[in-house]
């Protein structure tokens, strides 16, 4: 089966288009647009009326090519700077009138669960033990531990994100030791008293764990970590984009998203594995399973 994903995030909106089968999800194609949601919002979190005109045309030309490629269940779905605006319906409604797709926004046990299914997606071989995962996005992060493929124990979703703590604290490129202390202050101020368990295996997804991959490496530990928090201080964030093949948008964005996986990894007491497959990557698998579970009841049936 082929099937999409538009992902409406905080920072971008993304689009995967992927073929299915026995539980495994193929990338066919894989686009995003920097809509930057959370860091255009006003004080009350409103999202203007200029960003959601561009969210709709952005999802309008994803949902086109989408359907060019050949995608027959196309979901489009929406996470934390829309869930939390006041005019988040506003933006759903603007999107399913001019693309004719149903916005689904997802509360964070979901989004927590479908990250989760992606990520257990995306390890390949089968694990023992218990899976991690770490979903840092512009506006909220998502914490899941349980077994692999889908059965999900324990899950979290924290207002933390890599927009909101940028705005809050690193307003300086690059970002100066005192406000990554206090980046660091507020982050540890919202996990107080959060008791997470310890996994077997934890990863990190999202496009601050993907961009980190390239100045940190697959394994998110706390001497690859500092290492790439020491380069995104050292230098502007067009030097630093230039020199990884990063956009300037996502590496003002990475300190924080870093200092978030940092604790994250900190709270599951391991490094964290940049994962390859994700909250995407988990709605299509739901879509194929859905299909599958179709089929196979018309099956027993007739």
């Amino acid at each position: 089966m082929r099937g999409a994903c538009i992902d409406i995030g905080s920072n971008t909106t993304r689009l995967l288009v992927a073929d299915c089968s026995e539980g495994r999800v193929a990338p066919v194609l894989q686009d995003r647009a920097f809509t930057s949601i959370a860091m255009g919002r006003g004080a009350d979190g409103t999202i203007a009326a200029g960003t959601i005109e561009e969210v709709a045309r952005v999802v309008a030309d994803q949902l086109a090519r989408a359907r060019e490629l050949g995608a027959h269940a196309i979901r489009a779905v929406a996470t934390a700077a829309i869930r939390l605006a006041p005019n988040g319906g506003e933006l759903a409604d603007a999107v399913g009138e001019r693309c004719g797709v149903r916005v689904e926004v997802l509360s964070g046990a979901e989004e927590a669960r479908l990250a989760f299914l992606g990520a257990a997606a995306g390890l390949g071989a089968p694990r023992t033990g218990e899976l991690g995962v770490a979903d840092v996005g512009g506006g909220s992060c998502e914490l899941a531990v349980g077994t692999p493929p889908d059965q999900v124990r324990w899950s979290a979703s924290l207002a933390l994100g890599s927009a909101d703590v940028t705005l809050a604290c690193l307003r300086s490129d690059p970002p100066a030791s005192d406000e990554l202390d206090a980046a660091r202050e507020r982050i540890r101020a919202v996990l107080e008293g959060l008791e997470v368990p310890h996994p077997a295996l934890a990863v990190a997804v999202g496009g601050s764990a993907a961009s980190l991959r390239r100045l940190a490496g697959p394994i998110l530990g706390p001497a690859s970590l500092a290492a790439a928090l020491q380069e995104l201080a050292a230098r502007p964030a067009n030097e630093v984009a230039l020199r990884f093949g990063l956009e300037r948008q996502r590496v003002r964005l990475l300190p924080a998203g870093l200092l978030i996986l940092e604790a994250a990894a900190h709270r599951f007491g391991l490094p964290l594995l940049v994962g390859s497959g994700g909250l995407r990557e988990g709605v299509v698998l739901e879509q194929w399973r859905a299909v599958e579970g179709s089929r196979k009841w018309e099956a027993t049936s007739s």
